[in-house]
């Protein structure tokens, strides 16, 4: 019952309705509002005029004509009703409840009228305009005025048994001051009675005895079933309804049909379209039930969703403050351990020039002594006696000065910090820092199918293909191929692209690969296919005659790179092969590799950027290697997944790499990371039991090249040979060429040829091997393209 009020309440005062009238539009109006909101019209728009123009059947047009809503642009919108002028435009005012009304347009008469006045229909001006407040349509009134609309009985009904229900108890209706409750009600007096009262003034006796007498409540519902009073007609009001005219859409009374009003009209009986209205009304009112019912269970589903939003929220944000607090105290851990080695460095400069502050004081202790007694000597005045130690002193004091020559005098520190923290990349995947989409609007890619048939092993190479499965829907935009390192380890990126058949070339010998495959989209990747398990051969086979194909240019000048990258560069190569560079962001390996997909034609050797042809062998690139810890010296510190060597001893202490090599051609580069005070860092391959407390080369087992800051000397078994200028330093690159085919080890400097060829006639296994000391700090580069200079020097060959 509450939330039928608002259709009880009238428009423009707010209140219930009082004598309400039925407008053309089907909407309701207090007869006082109605007269209040009249709009004054020109003469011109009169009924009278209008009739006079032909423009107009009778005076009820705007009944037949209220189905039409024409609208014109004259009233800015506003509907013009049954054809008629629209009302002049006036300011609209709001009423209680927020709908537009529109005042008259004349002030007010200055005298007004008494109460009982306004609700009579006393005559109006003459070419009043009606405007609904709800609909905004403008009617204009004919001589009858508001005596034209009939009174909506049934709503004056309504709105009696709402405010009777409204009521918080009955009471007497009898009871002089503060009435009491009501005990009984009297069917036949219509009047509500409390005990006291129905004693005094209503006896059971007499002709009162007959009188049925019921409790209130019962007494409230026989109330509102009692019959109401019949309405009567507006046009003649000593005549009730009794028919229906169809068009007019209105009940009439017999004499509205004996004057002809209604002649050409259907007409029907009153009780049936009753009967029939109430039927159509309960049909309408069941499909706006069910929508009505609908609407609560969607109202309850969107509060249940703002309670979950909630909630939900409430969740996210503290999972959102758990990872950013996880990345805070991993950042902090990281500038603690950060901190630690600037303490260490600081410590260690320290270290090293309070050392030569107490070494060159006591040597100056020394030498300022040594001069003051000569001094004292050179003043005797014996010569036999002076010249017995003269000899002696003059080699001291030379003794002494040498001493103090070259570098003595020179700091063995440096003051500055070489030091230099890179946080761009961190910076950068901050800023990147974003929410991922959890649900995919569309599926991921079906798992990739391996193709046994086509896939094989020859040499130190595999190739493998794959497709998609026959009856996949969704569309693949690339694969992603995976192989371990031969050992079992983690697998590792080595293809991304659209092709479905994929060459690794530069494989170990003898050795067992796992390879898998998966498939992607903008939506996801696929599952991994099935693992296949790849052999090596044993031995590489008879050389063939070597192959030439176009490369381009830019292809030779492909060199290391940083390895603290984390993204896959595909590089611009010709149709049929592709060569990329891969640095894996969880090792923060630098990972070089060839790959050459066979499902091109084949390609054109005039088309394209290319430059010149060169032997498909020297393109051959090996497998990734790091330094390994467990065969390395103590002293030995590691970082970046064993990449990064540098050591805590003042002595040479040396390290080897993972891999062995027997065969073929393999090419490694060291970068200067650091280098004080001149040390002799060496650089080469040794056996697996080379020593590791002394210099590279200084054993058999080792062959090296040892340099400095001007020049370098190859070594194996301590013997020195070779002297050639040119050094390292900071920055600088050290290459390192093994040639097993040719059995020649070749050494390089910022990618020029240190010397001659090194050694020649190395025959069994050798591991890459550096010895350095803690003034020294560098990297290592794997898997790279085999330098120019020993192209060059092929190609003479």
């Amino acid at each position: 019952m509450d939330e039928m009020e608002e259709e009880l309440k009238c428009p423009v005062c707010g209140s219930f309705y009082r004598e309400p009238l039925i407008l053309p539009c089907s909407h309701n109006l207090c007869q006082a509002c109605a007269r209040h909101i009249l709009v004054q019209t020109p003469e011109a728009d009169s009924p009278q005029s209008r009739r006079a123009s032909g423009s107009a059947a009778s005076d009820y047009d705007y009944l037949d004509l209220d189905k039409m809503s024409l609208y014109s642009e004259a009233d800015s919108g506003y509907g013009s009703y049954g054809g008629f002028a629209s009302a002049p435009t006036t300011p609209c005012q709001k009423s209680p409840n927020g709908v537009r009304v529109f005042p008259p347009a004349a002030p007010p008469p200055p005298a007004a009228p008494p109460p009982a006045a306004a609700a009579s229909l006393a005559p109006l001006p003459r070419n009043a305009c009606l405007t609904c407040p709800l609909c905004h349509r403008s009617l204009i009134l004919d001589e009858r005025g508001l005596r034209g609309f009939a009174k909506n009985r049934v709503l004056e009904g309504v709105i009696e048994r709402y405010q009777q229900s409204k009521a918080a108890a009955l009471r007497c209706q009898l009871c002089e001051k503060a009435p009491k409750e009501a005990a009984v009600m009297c069917e036949q007096c219509d009047v509500f009675y409390c005990e006291p009262c129905r004693l005094r003034c209503h006896p059971p006796r007499g002709p009162l005895a007959k009188h049925r007498l019921l409790p209130p409540a019962q007494g409230r519902v026989s109330r509102r079933l009692s019959p109401r009073k019949v309405s009567t007609c507006t046009d003649h009001e000593l005549e009730n309804h009794s028919m229906y005219c169809v068009q007019c859409k209105a009940p009439v009374c017999y004499q509205c049909l004996e004057e002809g009003k209604h002649a050409s009209h259907e007409v029907k009986a009153l009780g049936a379209m009753w009967k029939l209205h109430k039927s159509q009304l309960s049909q309408a009112l069941n499909g706006l039930s069910d929508r009505a019912k609908e609407a609560k269970e969607f109202l309850v589903q969107l509060r249940n969703m703002v309670q979950q939003i909630q909630e939900n929220s409430v969740e996210f944000e503290a999972c959102l403050v758990a990872q950013c607090d996880a990345l805070i105290d991993a950042l902090n851990r990281r500038k603690a351990q950060l901190l630690s080695r600037v303490n260490k460095e600081h410590e260690h400069k320290l270290k090293v020039v309070r050392d030569q502050i107490s070494h060159c004081t006591v040597k100056l202790r020394q030498t300022t002594g040594l001069m003051e007694y000569c001094l004292e000597v050179i003043k005797e005045n014996d010569p036999s006696g002076f010249l017995q130690i003269s000899d002696a002193l003059i080699r001291r004091v030379h003794l002494t000065e040498d001493q103090w020559g070259k570098g003595t005098l020179s700091p063995r520190m440096t003051t500055d910090f070489d030091l230099n923290l890179d946080s761009a990349p961190l910076l950068q995947s901050i800023h990147q820092l974003d929410f991922m989409q959890m649900k995919a609007s569309s599926p991921v890619p079906a798992t990739p199918i391996l193709q046994l048939e086509e896939c094989c092993t020859n040499n130190n190479s595999a190739t493998l293909s794959w497709k998609q499965p026959p009856l996949s829907a969704v569309q693949a935009e690339g694969y992603i191929l995976e192989l371990d390192d031969g050992n079992g380890g983690q697998f590792r990126e080595v293809y991304v692209g659209k092709e479905t058949m994929c060459t690794v070339d530069g494989l170990h010998f003898n050795s067992t690969y796992s390879a898998r495959v998966k498939a992607f989209n903008k939506t996801g990747v696929s599952p991994y296919s099935k693992t296949l398990v790849l052999q090596t051969s044993e031995d590489s086979e008879p050389e063939e005659q070597a192959l030439t194909f176009p490369v381009p240019l830019e292809r030779l000048q492909l060199r290391r790179s940083s390895p603290f990258s984390s993204t896959l560069n595909l590089q611009n190569s010709f149709p049929g092969r592709s060569y990329f560079e891969l640095r894996s962001s969880s090792h923060q390996m630098s990972l070089h590799s060839s790959l050459q997909s066979l499902n091109s034609a084949g390609f054109d050797a005039q088309s394209g950027p290319f430059s010149q042809l060169v032997d498909i062998k020297k393109l051959v690139a090996v497998a990734w290697f790091s330094f390994d810890p467990s065969t390395a010296h103590s002293d030995i510190i590691f970082s970046n997944d064993n990449l990064t060597v540098t050591c805590n001893s003042y002595d040479d202490r040396v390290v080897l790499g993972k891999t062995g090599f027997s065969k073929g051609l393999h090419y490694w580069e060291l970068s200067i990371d650091r280098y004080d005070n001149h040390p002799d860092p060496a650089f080469g391959v040794a056996r697996v039991d080379v020593l590791k407390d002394v210099m590279l080369g200084k054993d058999d087992k080792a062959w090296a090249m040892y340099v400095d800051n001007n020049r370098s000397w190859f070594m194996h078994n301590n013997s020195h040979t070779n002297r050639t200028e040119g050094g390292i330093t900071k920055g600088a690159t050290v290459g390192i060429l093994l040639d097993l085919t040719r059995r020649t080890l070749t050494f390089s400097i910022n990618e020029d040829q240190q010397g001659p060829v090194a050694f020649e006639n190395l025959e069994g296994v050798f591991f890459p091997a550096v010895s350095l000391n803690r003034n020294v700090q560098v990297t290592l580069h794997t898997g790279l393209p085999v330098p120019d200079f020993y192209h060059s020097r092929g190609a003479m060959q």
